[in-house]
């Protein structure tokens, strides 16, 4: 047998896959176009390329009239995407909203009051002397939760007393849907939601500052109860009785996995989007896949899906521009 020439070894012969476009990235010297700057992405490669598939499957998503669920963690709201997730709601673009208590809470604190924009490297020891609390490099001085204990104080006893007369425990998402009336900020998440009837649906509320001051209000009347079993009842329904359903969802934990889980009882999400910096690798929910959904039957098995690594507070205003706004 014939020796191998070097030049055959290193570079073996090829043929281009068909049907394939070239990587380009935008053309910076022609005048600015938005929707060619999005549409760039899908050639760009890495993220950017799974970031387009995203825009695309959103706007299928849309297209078929497809049951949203909107999946979102506390530091999502901690940001600036609260005022995203506030438009999705208030123009009724989202059906579903899942999240943690900090999700909820924070938004009611920010109709309050700010957050304010920080930095990581914030002295711990120095912050806490001066009361402030560290959410990455954003700070929230405790006069936020004070003014909050001053709201929940006066929005407990109406609970309490409503619990009381109609004869019947106050569901978590009936909690939220009252607690959206306590604001008039137009940028608030649940003062949308409440007026445009979303279902937002939190099964660790007692997970923040509002179980904190629970906790000190069942001192006082420990009769007092919230229930979280009907709701698991109602997001479940609303998965089975969707015609198309799609998942859309920020970061892991609880959220992710009470999104995806409601659409087990249906055999998947059919459309499925992920933001996440999550890693694969240790086997959180964070980390895991749109493929590792299909093997508990949570993502259709034909399901549209992608996941696109990289920090939410980046990649969803620009999931939003391309598969909501513009769209």
């Amino acid at each position: 047998m014939p020796a191998k020439k070097p030049e055959d070894i290193i570079l073996k012969k090829s043929r281009d896959p068909e049907g394939l476009p070239e990587v380009r990235g935008f053309d910076f010297s022609k005048e600015f176009d938005l929707g060619r700057f999005l549409q760039s992405y899908a050639t760009t490669g890495f993220q950017a390329t799974n970031l387009a598939k995203a825009i695309d499957i959103v706007k299928e998503m849309r297209k078929r009239e497809a049951t949203i669920f909107l999946g979102y963690t506390s530091n999502m709201v901690s940001s600036g995407l609260r005022e995203v997730i506030a438009y999705l709601a208030k123009n009724r673009m989202v059906d579903v909203l899942v999240t943690t208590a900090g999700g909820v809470e924070e938004d009611i604190i920010k109709g309050l009051k700010p957050f304010l924009i920080g930095e990581f490297a914030g002295d711990g020891a120095s912050l806490r002397d001066r009361g402030i609390n560290r959410i990455g490099n954003i700070f929230v001085p405790n006069d936020r939760y004070i003014a909050y204990e001053k709201l929940m104080d006066g929005f407990f006893r109406r609970m309490y007393e409503k619990a009381a007369k109609s004869n019947h425990t106050i569901g978590v998402s009936e909690f939220i849907h009252e607690l959206g009336k306590e604001t008039n900020d137009g940028n608030s998440i649940y003062h949308w939601a409440t007026k445009n009837d979303i279902p937002v649906f939190c099964p660790p509320l007692t997970d923040g500052s509002t179980g904190d001051m629970l906790y000190f209000f069942k001192k006082k009347f420990p009769d007092f109860k919230i229930d979280i079993s009907d709701d698991i009842v109602r997001i479940n329904d609303i998965a089975i009785k969707a015609e198309k359903t799609g998942v859309i969802v920020l970061g892991g934990g609880l959220p992710k996995h009470h999104v995806i889980n409601a659409n087990l009882f249906r055999e998947g999400a059919d459309y499925a989007v992920y933001l996440s910096t999550g890693m694969e690798g240790d086997g959180s929910v964070a980390g895991a896949t749109p493929e590792e959904g299909k093997s508990w039957g949570k993502v259709a098995a034909r399901a549209r899906h992608v996941q696109v690594e990289g920090d939410a507070t980046i990649t969803f205003p620009l999931l939003v521009l391309g598969g909501f706004a513009r769209a």
